[in-house]
């Protein structure tokens, strides 16, 4: 039999082992989940977006945005060279939840590892309906998009965005079902759509009376709007924020570019307050 000292050194050093695993996994758990390098530097104002609307709060810090993009393709290795090469580094990525044949590709488990691990955070997209009517309509959708979100981990606290397309029927009571639903979940609620008044989209019209009828639930839920009279540009040549609805309505993503020729990307800028609700 050991002496009692033998059998100390033995249980302190497995102690260190399982300290020492525990931290690794912790480390490599985190790495798997989370962006693996801090945001850099935002591009600072001008502010434009709220001048209009309450001009009392139009003179402070000028605010702070962020550059990325958004594709229905797969974001690999060959893909992500091909945004740094012709664009820049982009901050975020909007990337769709589950495959719509013919339309995106859904994320993987290795592409969010991947983008995770070059510093991207990604915004979850759902686009699984075109029809975007009827409160019941906008309850089931919700849901889905929440089993979808929670089948490949997507982290609580994120914004899930509704893509409303711009030939998509669309009523107040689908966005108020859509926004209840999602916001009772762990999850934010958000819209995106063309928020153009000269568009043939009814998104803009919808929203209107969806936030006049419910105020609180509004203010929750984050528009991204798709006004892109500005065009496809660089990071280093990106405009000033200034989408068309800023002045009727609080806009959170600014899609300004779509359909790039070097690579399949749309180009957007985001407030910056918003990177702390992707994933």
């Amino acid at each position: 039999m050991r002496d009692r000292g033998e059998l100390w050194a033995a249980v302190a050093a497995l102690a260190c082992v399982a300290l020492v695993l525990a931290l690794f996994m912790n480390v490599h758990t985190e790495g798997e989940s989370e962006p693996a390098t801090a945001l850099p530097e935002p591009i600072e104002g001008p502010d434009t977006s709220d001048a209009d609307r309450n001009p009392d709060e139009s003179e402070g810090p000028s605010p702070s945005y962020y550059w990325g993009i958004d594709t229905a393709s797969v974001m690999d290795e060959s893909f992500y060279a091909c945004v740094q090469e012709n664009f820049g580094e982009p901050v975020y990525a909007g990337r769709y939840l589950e495959t719509k044949q013919g339309v995106s590709y859904g994320l993987t488990p290795e592409e969010v590892a991947f983008l995770h691990n070059q510093g991207i955070r990604i915004i979850p997209i759902y686009n699984h309906f075109t029809d975007a009517t009827t409160y019941d309509a906008g309850v089931t959708e919700a849901r889905e998009a929440i089993s979808y979100a929670e089948q490949i981990g997507v982290k609580e606290g994120t914004y899930i965005f509704a893509d409303i397309e711009p030939n998509y029927p669309v009523d107040q009571h689908f966005l108020q079902g859509w926004s209840e639903t999602i916001a009772a979940s762990a999850y934010r609620p958000g819209i995106y759509g063309v928020f153009v008044e000269a568009s043939d989209s009814e998104v803009l019209a919808s929203y209107m009376s969806f936030s006049e009828a419910y105020p609180e639930l509004a203010e929750q839920t984050a528009v991204w709007t798709s006004d892109v009279s500005v065009g496809i540009t660089t990071k280093a040549e990106a405009p000033a924020f200034e989408p068309e609805a800023r002045n009727m309505l609080e806009v959170s993503i600014w899609q300004y570019g779509i359909d790039a020729e070097a690579c399949n990307i749309d180009t957007n800028l985001m407030k910056a307050e918003m990177m702390d609700y992707l994933w």
